[in-house]
């Protein structure tokens, strides 16, 4: 009864002191949390933290600093593939399963240990009376090797190879991906300079106009009215000039991200050729979606991926098949002073046959398969993307070539348009809302014509991305922006 009474309080005792221990405690979950959900975390005092580390310094050849006022394509590319961080942690990845591949091969080969051990032991018998003590020490080798498992080892080795190979293809892919980030934002800062170019040829029209409108309202042929439309359009003009401004150096930090720059670094590009050879691609687009097929290195990849999950069933299914070890030790062992010693010899075959595991390795297998069926789908669906993907850009593409030639015929009947309509308002037969609309329409036409420009060069670009031939530009520099068929012969 007593101790039945004792058991009880000391049940109760613990009880008690749970029920003292607070639901989240400051001092165990330090630094703890918000107090509330609409409260912001403030570090505790003593807090330790990381230390903010600085953004590591671009590398910028010293040559390329010396033509930081005119760099091409080709230079913004060099930088980009040297400070990118997306292809670094691509291929540490890439090496990450070299290692991987390296460790599973490692299976092939012995496995030998040498250990050393010392034990000192004291004991009694007969109630006490008799007391003896022993100390041993010595060291002892030992050599495992695995004879055969039926396919285990060489699955596990396939699996890592697949997956090694599915890694530089993703490399490939991520210096694809960078070079093809480079090349948009340069286009678009390239747009950008030749927009302002544009507006600022907008502002000395909008003056020629000021001037033609004040010039008849001095002599009696024109109304106020007439002035103040062209200011009107004048001012529009200035400020269409300074939003473009401002957007040229927001493009500017774009690009210098892009390339893995500071933003206020110092510099400027060399624009692309005007005259674009608009008929370079082919015209077959089924011959361009088989390239696509061969070519794309997450495609290659994810062919990698599937042949993995593969090799990963049949490394599942080994573990259910017998398999046969080998087991060696040597040793010696001294006792007491080292006067005594013992050497220890053991070999043994270690033969597994699995008979049972609970259904463990059948549900295993039956996984490993359903891992094997995902994997071959979404190879399946991405081949599916792929020639979506270079379907649309190839009519992308083919959209801006025509926009092209449109464009420049727009721009030269504008341009004649709004020559005549000034001469006619100089001449008193026009009114100042007929030059004012056929200036606007020259501006148009100028800024159609640009963006028609950059777009070609960019659905050039994302065809080359989504037939998997974006290169770095090889040997010297380039300006101009590649063929689909030059990319795929190795030229940049």
């Amino acid at each position: 009864m007593r101790s039945y009474l004792g058991a009880l309080a000391v049940t109760a005792t613990v009880l008690l002191l749970a029920g003292c221990v607070p639901t989240m405690s400051e001092i165990r979950t330090g630094p703890g949390t918000s107090p509330s959900p609409g409260e912001v975390w403030t570090p505790p005092p003593g807090t330790r933290m990381p230390p903010v580390a600085a953004a590591p310094e671009a590398k910028i050849p010293p040559e390329l600093l010396e033509e930081a006022k005119s760099w091409s394509l080709g230079h913004l590319l060099d930088l980009a593939l040297r400070n990118s961080p997306l292809t670094r942690a691509a291929w540490a990845s890439a090496r990450s399963a070299a290692a991987a591949l390296g460790s599973e091969r490692g299976s092939y080969y012995r496995s030998v240990e040498l250990d050393a051990s010392a034990s000192r032991a004291r004991g009694s018998a007969a109630g006490g009376k008799i007391t003896f003590q022993q100390t041993s020490y010595g060291p002892t080798l030992s050599i495992d090797y695995l004879v055969f498992d039926l396919g285990g080892r060489s699955a596990a080795v396939e699996e890592a190879r697949q997956a090694l190979i599915a890694a530089d293809w993703y490399h490939n892919a991520a210096i694809q991906d960078v070079v093809l980030g480079v090349e948009q934002t340069y286009y678009q800062y390239v747009e950008a300079k030749a927009l302002l170019d544009a507006r600022q040829a907008d502002l000395k029209e909008a003056r020629t106009n000021l001037d033609a409108a004040e010039q008849r309202h001095d002599a009696g042929v024109a109304t106020i009215a007439d002035i103040l439309q062209a200011r009107t359009a004048l001012s529009q003009a200035e400020l269409a000039m300074e939003t473009v401004e401002g957007q040229i150096q927001t493009m500017k930090g774009a690009l210098a991200t892009a390339v893995g720059i500071p933003a206020n670094t110092p510099f400027d590009v060399e624009a692309p050729v005007n005259d674009l050879p608009l008929e370079q691609v082919s015209n077959d687009v089924d011959a361009i979606i088989r390239e696509a097929q061969a070519s794309r290195p997450d495609l290659a990849a994810a062919r990698s991926l599937a042949a993995k999950a593969a090799s990963h069933v049949d490394k599942v299914r080994s573990e259910g098949r017998p398999s046969l070890g080998f087991s060696g030790q040597l040793g010696r062992v001294w006792y007491g002073s080292g006067d005594v010693s013992q050497d220890t010899y053991a070999a043994s075959l270690l033969l597994r046959i699995p008979i049972f595991t609970g259904f463990s390795h059948r549900y295993d297998v039956l996984g490993a398969r359903a891992d094997a069926e995902r994997a071959q789908a979404q190879l399946e669906s991405l081949q599916q993307q792929a020639v979506y993907q270079v379907w649309s850009s190839y009519y992308g593409f083919e959209t801006a070539v025509q926009r092209v030639k449109t464009t420049a015929v727009l721009v030269e009947s504008a341009a004649q348009s709004n020559e005549v309509a000034l001469g006619r308002y100089k001449a008193g037969v026009g009114s100042i809302i007929d030059l004012l609309v056929a200036q606007a329409g020259l501006s148009s036409a100028r800024a159609q014509q640009i963006a028609a420009k950059a777009d070609w060069f960019l659905s050039l670009a994302q065809l080359a991305r989504d037939t998997g031939t974006l290169w770095p530009p090889a040997g010297t520099p380039q300006h101009e922006a590649p063929s689909v068929s030059d990319t795929t012969r190795g030229k940049p």
